[in-house]
């Protein structure tokens, strides 16, 4: 019997037990769907991830922090009470290699325009190093930013200047801003409130990077006024411009500046983060795909049964073919070929499928607010994360192997089962 007689033969019997199929083939989409939504989302949510991470961190520089690192076994803090100070930027600019550094004083202030409040992250920076380091983000899209400022000035990030993206501005240049920080008073350890009263002189570029240099979301203040206002030489991090991106400087810069602070600091760069992330979006991947597995094995089951009952069902059917002649390795053809054509339906369907919810799903939860809460004014930003997913020729080959693989496992005990009925048993069946 020639194979386009077998297809024609299994497909007209799957035609004939339309209701019972079309279910069959429903468990195959449902488990394909869901590889391929998940992984999808994922594969998505890592490129958006990485290109963010790549836009606010330049590959030329390095992060110096006395907590942990990103990389295996840093993540713990160093267990040491050093703490970084602004002047230890000499230090690091004496290192080889080094292009220069700039100290970066952090803290979560509310910051009020008008009868608008919201919390904030508020960097002090050298302006004049920090758009040197950071010359691609670093960039006034409205007004000026002055390289050496002396008075009390802001810059802020694109999301705070129009957090809701349709005109309605929470502050712009010119505007006189109120950054408000709660310290504690050491000897009675009651809260009191400082207050920094800056001029905006400009508005960032929209950047859309996020964590590892500048953000649409922080509020800049220069070092100096920082220093003051704060009252601290303390500094969060310190970042450094390496002469050039390749692997061995920033390797050796990474163990100088380590060696300069015997060993009390962590030093991460931008390909140590990005390696990090990739590893555990691969993981993450396996899991969702071993997950999502267990819905396509269901499937296989339920394919089984149904062969099973099928074979039960035709076995008449099957006695009447070989006792005209058909051979078993025949019989056997025609039920994996009914088992190949649901698996290939289910999968096809089933990429589709996945693909639609991927995207819907993507536009349901892509975006967010702007980071922090205001005491008097709750309002949510636009401007989140958005996350495209991505169909990669590895995911739409393999969910198509794996469904009709699966397929065609489970199908092979009820093909074997009925190309051994003797055609004299099979006759007698009732």
């Amino acid at each position: 019997m020639k194979a386009s007689d077998v297809f024609s033969y299994a497909f007209s019997a799957i035609r004939l037990r339309k209701l019972r199929a079309g279910l069959t083939i429903l468990g195959v989409v449902i488990g394909i769907a869901a590889i391929v939504a998940l992984l999808s989302i994922s594969q998505g949510l890592q490129n958006s991830i990485s290109e963010q991470l790549q836009t606010g961190f330049a590959t030329d520089t390095l992060i110096v922090s006395t907590g942990g690192g990103f990389g295996p076994g840093e993540m713990a803090s160093t267990g040491s009470d050093f703490k970084l100070s602004v002047n230890h930027t000499q230090i690091i600019d004496e290192i080889e290699n080094v292009d220069m550094s700039v100290a970066v004083i952090q803290k979560s202030c509310y910051v009020e325009s008008g009868e608008r409040e919201f919390r904030l992250t508020v960097a002090g920076v050298d302006f004049a190093k920090y758009a040197d380091i950071y010359s691609g983000t670093f960039i006034a899209k409205s007004g000026k930013i002055p390289l050496n400022p002396e008075n009390e000035i802001v810059v802020v990030g694109k999301r705070i200047s129009d957090p809701w993206k349709n005109g309605t501005l929470f502050c712009d240049v010119d505007y006189t801003i109120k950054i408000i920080w709660t310290t504690y008073n050491a000897s009675t350890l009651k809260p009191e409130n400082k207050t920094y009263m800056g001029n905006v002189v400009a508005v960032l570029e929209e950047i859309g990077g996020f964590g590892l240099g500048p953000s649409d979301s922080s509020v800049y203040i220069p070092i100096s006024q920082a220093q003051t206002f704060f009252e601290t030489n303390e500094c969060n991090t310190i970042i450094v411009k390496v002469e050039n991106d390749d692997e061995t400087t920033i390797e050796s810069v990474s163990e100088a500046i380590e060696v300069a602070f015997s060993d009390q600091v962590s030093v991460i760069s931008s390909t140590a983060v990005l390696n990090t992330i990739s590893s555990v979006f691969a993981t993450i991947e396996f899991f969702l795909a071993g997950i999502a597995g267990i819905s396509l094995l269901v499937a296989g089951v339920g394919i089984m049964n149904i062969m099973i009952v099928s074979l039960m069902e035709r076995t008449r059917e099957i006695g009447i073919l070989k006792a005209l002649g058909m051979k078993s390795r025949t019989v056997l053809s025609i039920f994996l070929s009914e088992a190949v054509i649901v698996g290939l339906i289910g999968a096809a369907f089933g990429v589709a499928s996945g693909w639609v919810l991927a995207n819907v799903v993507a536009v349901v939860f892509s975006g967010g607010g702007l980071p922090g809460v205001g005491r008097g004014n709750h309002a949510a930003t636009a401007g989140g994360m958005v996350i495209t997913p991505v169909l990669t020729p590895t995911v739409f080959l393999g969910a198509l192997a794996f469904g009709l693989i699966v397929s065609v496992v489970f199908a092979l005990y009820p093909a074997w089962r009925a190309s051994k009925l003797k055609p004299v048993e099979a006759l007698r069946y009732e």
